[in-house]
């Protein structure tokens, strides 16, 4: 994903946020690997909306096995009836988002094997098109699908409250603080947000998901 070494990344933080600097050392080495199937990762995407990820684990792969050998592509959705995904267990509104995206993709209004070359703003207003993407989906595709090194969800749930814990805060962060303290993380502003997620996960206490956001 992030082309910069470890060390590179590593030296950074110690000197412009040591607080998170620690926390990648707690953590671990940094292992996150795009994904290369852009329209299955957008399709995910949808349906973990507002649902838990074993619901959404579960719809996913029953959603696969009604497409068949070819695995999820635009066209083989399209032919995909509603009756038959909400029977799979995909909510009426996200079947709409999801006919909504293979649609757009087949048209060409969305061009997902040229979207690598767009910036990151051009590609999150290129995705917002879609019916039930908005920014945070948008962000998530930047940095788990095309592997962008400086993107900050700063508005995600998971995100913020290791930004509490980590830092100390009474409170949830809002976008202000948050983004103050985001500021001390670029150029690799994916990479502390994903060991914000690894932080949450090595200690378990109540954490909201990051899966009920556009």
């Amino acid at each position: 994903m992030v082309k910069a070494k470890s060390n590179d990344f590593l030296a950074h933080f110690r000197r412009r946020d040591p607080i998170m600097a620690r926390a990648i050392e707690r953590v671990g080495p940094f292992t996150l690997k795009p994904t290369r199937d852009r329209f299955a990762m957008l399709v995910r995407s949808i349906i973990s909306q507002q649902i838990s990820t074993s619901a959404a684990r579960s719809i996913l792969a029953r959603v696969t096995t009604l497409m068949g050998d070819n695995g999820i592509q635009p066209l083989t959705l399209q032919k995909l009836s509603a009756e038959q995904l909400r029977a799979a267990g995909v909510s009426p509104q996200k079947i709409g988002y999801l006919k909504d995206l293979a649609e757009k993709v087949s048209s060409g209004a969305v061009r997902l094997d040229r979207i690598g070359r767009r910036a990151d703003e051009q590609v999150i207003e290129e995705l917002t098109q879609v019916k039930g993407i908005g920014r945070w989906t948008a962000q998530m595709f930047l940095i788990f699908s095309l592997g962008r090194p400086d993107v900050f969800p700063h508005d995600d749930l998971g995100v913020r409250a290791a930004i509490k814990r980590l830092y100390g805060l009474d409170e949830m962060p809002d976008k202000q603080t948050s983004l103050a303290i985001g500021s001390r993380w670029t150029p690799y502003s994916s990479v502390a947000s994903w060991y914000c997620w690894r932080v949450l996960e090595l200690d378990p206490k109540p954490k909201p998901t990051t899966a009920g956001q556009a």
